[in-house]
């Protein structure tokens, strides 16, 4: 890769920069890394693995799984559908990464949209336990490629106001898991970013409000892309060193910021940045449905729904652009601010069933959606407040609530505690993986015993009966 002196100074910052990351993060190791970093890391590891759980009887989803399931591969890792499906690398990579934003309850980047637990882990728990990695080393991974995915997406930070993360930034987080796990040298583990960074997809932001499930298969293509893109490195195949802005500056047109590929390594972690979910929808919703649960509790825990006439939301930019009113499938019922308001109203809850299939075609959550309006909150306030819902609820009568939430909850300025996300993953892990949520809470811990065994010997034992 000798191009660094070729194309514009913004082009060349860029590739300069990637270096200087790449040179660090090769070089990150466990010892490096604080002890609270590295059980946030653990946490976001089994909460991702709860999202993919969580998605196992979706109708499309199971059948996806099934097809991959049905070709004949070495069994080296595990499908976390129940039981302890095994197939190799690739497939499993696959079928994990296309479960884990099925149902919206995968955790993400709060400083700017990236979902990069999910770009890094299908990738990287499949190489894990294939290969015996020991299950401190995975969490290692986790963290430097979280950190290494994410400046991508600090410094192409635009790029998702047209295109998805999911499909923007998958292909490097996967790249970044195999080549830390994998130990490549730094211009080896340059060479396979760069070769990701070309992988990319530019899948349309607009697809998930129109609910295309195709979306949710994002991150399984760019782990399988990412995974090769590793391999390919190894065989001296190789993008430019500046690919990266080829790519994303000068091909999908997003705005650069070259000083955020490099700036402050080992400073502030990105992985503590995060934000996790209890609700099964779209974050951009959260300030809303907690603005609705809020209502709810002021009305001694259930909302007049029958009594309601409008709805007025006004709310932040990326959320006021989810307006739809008839969701055609589950992914799009995520999507929309009129059917989790109007979810919330009738059932009192935003969990999965409030986006299921049968919410869809719900009479009386059909009814509230049409009676939603959405408008531009005034004065848009900064980081973190900057998704603000502020609610209005008119019933009959002429009677009117309203409440407001600057910053829904889960994310660095309003987290949830740990307990609260370990409570989730029991909820969803104890039908399918009664031991799973045991092991969990040793490994935020950072039980050592824990630690120093290996990852399929860990996967084993949550698996078992």
């Amino acid at each position: 890769m000798h191009d660094l002196d070729q194309g514009s100074e913004e082009r060349q910052a860029v590739a300069a920069g990637l270096k200087t990351l790449c040179d660090w993060v090769v070089d990150v190791s466990c010892d490096d890394i604080p002890e609270e970093v590295l059980a946030s890391a653990a946490l976001v590891l089994f909460d991702d693995i709860g999202a993919m759980v969580a998605a196992r009887a979706e109708p499309e989803l199971a059948r996806l799984q099934d097809q991959l399931l049905d070709r004949a591969g070495k069994a080296e890792a595990t499908i976390f559908r129940g039981g302890r499906p095994r197939q190799d690398c690739l497939t499993v990579a696959t079928a994990n990464g296309a479960a884990s934003d099925w149902c919206e309850l995968d955790e993400g980047y709060r400083v700017t949209s990236c979902h990069a637990g999910i770009y890094v882990l299908p990738a990287l728990l499949a190489e894990a336990e294939a290969t015996s990695m020991p299950t401190r080393e995975v969490l290692r991974v986790l963290v430097t490629a979280y950190e290494t995915v994410t400046r991508f997406a600090r410094t192409f930070p635009t790029i998702t106001q047209t295109f998805h993360p999911h499909a923007a930034y998958s292909a490097v987080g996967a790249a970044a898991a195999i080549g830390l796990a994998r130990g490549l040298d730094a211009e080896t583990f340059r060479a396979a970013l760069c070769n990701a960074a070309t992988m990319v997809a530019p899948g349309p932001s607009g697809h998930t409000g129109a609910g295309a499930l195709v979306r949710n298969v994002w991150p399984a293509a760019g782990a399988t892309n990412g995974m090769r893109a590793v391999d390919w490195a190894v065989c001296g195949i190789a993008g430019l060193a500046g690919s990266a802005h080829d790519v994303y500056a000068t091909g999908l047109k997003a705005d650069c910021r070259p000083a955020e590929i490099s700036a402050d390594l080992g400073g502030v972690w990105a992985i503590t940045q995060n934000f996790q979910k209890l609700h099964a929808c779209c974050q951009f919703l959260h300030s809303t449905v907690e603005a609705m649960l809020d209502l709810q509790e002021q009305c001694g825990g259930s909302l007049p729904a029958e009594r309601i006439e409008s709805i007025a939301i006004a709310t932040h930019p990326r959320g006021e652009r989810l307006s739809g009113t008839r969701p055609p499938t589950t992914l799009g019922a995520k999507f929309s601010l009129p059917h989790a308001a109007a979810a919330v109203a009738v059932l009192g809850h935003a969990g999965a069933p409030a986006f299921a299939a049968e919410s869809l075609d719900d009479p009386h959550i059909d009814a509230l959606r049409h009676k939603v309006d959405i408008a531009a909150y005034p004065d848009l306030p900064d980081w973190p407040n900057d998704r603000p819902s502020r609610v209005t609820l008119s019933l009959v009568g002429g009677e009117t609530m309203e409440t407001e939430v600057l910053s829904a909850r889960g994310g660095p300025d309003r987290p949830f505690t740990r307990e609260e996300i370990l409570a989730k993953i029991d909820g969803i892990c104890d039908p399918v993986y009664p031991k799973l949520g045991a092991v969990a809470r040793q490994a935020v811990a950072l039980d050592g015993a824990l630690l120093e065994q290996s990852w399929d010997q860990v996967v084993a034992g949550f698996t078992a009966t």
